[in-house]
């Protein structure tokens, strides 16, 4: 009789966060539209209200990366200055090479991501990681030509975007009578904006023609990648930080996987099992091992991550054969690692919002 193949696991991964600092779309935003980073903002909060609050019938997080790509044909970007921006402008986190190379020799690794596949694409090509482990927002700005006239329009609507002033959301708001009467006006215009004027403008078929691998479509990723691979849902560990990957959180935890949110914002930790804060990323290299070693899901919330600084320092630990001694890479303090409970959720969030802006930047970090 054969032995029984052994069980296999899958480390998932969200990109920008857990694996670089970028947020491609906002840094392509900043660098090509004039106000292009007010616009990105409002554009992302308006996209959180829509995803989170109003729960807008059809659509999902993420989709800013979607109503920004009108604007960047008023601006005239070409996906080769696209590829040439991103090539030049990944910013990876440290380690992650290493993270990624340890990883691979007890799990199969895909990153799951609502960037543009040209960020995709370059990133892989940085980390020598092969692209068909990869899940991305695929668009092709050059197949939708605009008139002058189309252009002078959409850079009015730009400008309008960029100078409306930023919604507050209330704490749960979950309809448009809960934001001020300010922001009532602004969600109303930004509703005309999309669902009105762009749709009558060539470039307003990106609006429906792109889909961006944003909420449920990065759990189908996530199922898919399960099914390529014959690995149980139960065995596989994703790791996100944003409003865009809590869906892929909420199907792993209920499959029985792990959750890891990695320097996440509010809605990463309200979502996730575990709250990393790390300027390196080979604290998910330390909590890969430990999802790979412990067979009993309850023994590695409760026990190992409990105590998981003494693996990542253990002299007989396979971290160590990377790492020389893992020590020299965290001279001062090791990253913070923390199971995410009702009693301790409001603190971690506060705690890891303040970590995200000090490692991304606090534009970036602000972001949903």
């Amino acid at each position: 009789m054969k032995p029984p193949h052994p069980p296999k696991y899958l480390v998932i991964s969200d990109c920008e966060g857990p694996i670089s600092k970028n947020d491609n779309a906002y840094e392509l935003a900043a660098h090509f539209i004039p106000n292009g980073s007010a616009l990105f903002s409002n554009l992302s909060c308006y996209d959180d209200v829509l995803a989170d609050n109003l729960h807008r019938p059809n659509y999902s997080a993420g989709n800013t990366l979607r109503l920004i790509l009108p604007f960047f044909k008023a601006y005239n970007l070409t996906d080769k200055q696209l590829e040439e921006f991103c090539t030049k402008n990944v910013t990876l986190l440290p380690h992650i090479t290493d993270t990624l190379s340890f990883i691979n020799d007890i799990a199969e690794v895909f990153i799951v991501s609502t960037s543009y596949e040209h960020y995709i694409k370059a990133l892989c090509k940085t980390i020598n990681f092969p692209y068909k482990n990869t899940y991305c927002t695929k668009v092709n700005l050059d197949k939708y030509p605009i008139s002058p006239q189309e252009q002078t329009l959409l850079k009015e609507l730009a400008q309008e975007i960029a100078q409306m002033p930023k919604i507050t959301i209330p704490p749960y708001a979950v309809s448009l009578k809960d934001f001020s009467a300010t922001d009532q006006t602004t969600i109303r215009r930004l509703d005309e904006i999309f669902e009105v004027e762009l749709p009558k403008t060539n470039a307003g078929k990106l609006l429906t023609e792109v889909v961006t691998v944003g909420g449920p479509q990065k759990a189908q990723a996530i199922c898919d990648a399960a099914k390529r691979s014959g690995a149980q849902l139960s065995n596989v560990m994703y790791v996100g930080d944003s409003i865009t990957d809590v869906d892929a959180f909420r199907l792993v935890r209920q499959s029985g996987g792990l959750a890891v949110s990695f320097n996440g914002n509010i809605y990463a930790i309200a979502n996730a099992q575990v709250a990393v804060l790390s300027e390196s990323t080979l604290a998910t290299a330390a909590l890969a091992q430990l999802f790979y070693q412990t067979t009993s899901k309850k023994n590695l919330l409760n026990k190992y991550i409990g105590f998981w600084c003494k693996t990542l320092l253990d002299k007989n630990s396979p971290l160590v054969g990377m790492l020389n001694h893992p020590i020299t890479v965290y001279p001062d303090t090791l990253p913070e690692v923390q199971i995410i409970t009702p009693k301790n959720i409001e603190k971690i969030a506060q705690q890891s919002c303040a970590f995200r802006e000090k490692i991304r930047g606090e534009k970036i970090g602000r972001l949903g």
